[in-house]
């Protein structure tokens, strides 16, 4: 299986946005993927507080380090490209990291 780091929209619509982040994990499980979507992970209850800029820096600092070891970014474009994947973009072009643009179109019902 391929490590894939999953892009997706995080911070906005946070309930739209988590939805729209599992649908596309679902859909990398179906590409024969192994995906992270740090996102979904380090914003759990109990974890980060990602309304603190300290801790919401941790998450994506720890999302990246996964990255060092992902063979792809897959970048989930339907509803935008935030702020936060620009960051997740621009390291994954600094590492050489393959980038490939998806959209789940109506994939997705959200």
């Amino acid at each position: 299986m391929k490590l894939v780091i999953i892009e997706s929209p995080y911070a906005g619509d946070i309930v739209k946005n988590v939805e729209y982040a599992r649908a596309c994990m679902h859909h990398s499980l179906t590409l024969g993927e192994a995906p992270i979507a740090s996102h979904l992970l380090y914003t759990q209850p109990g974890i980060l507080i990602d309304e603190d800029p300290e801790e919401r820096q941790w998450g994506i600092d720890a999302g990246l380090e996964w990255g060092k070891h992902a063979e792809l970014t897959a970048i989930y474009e339907d509803l935008g490209i935030s702020r936060g994947m620009e960051y997740g973009i621009k390291n994954a072009m600094e590492n050489a990291r393959p980038l490939e643009y998806r959209k789940l179109g109506g994939k997705w019902s959200g």
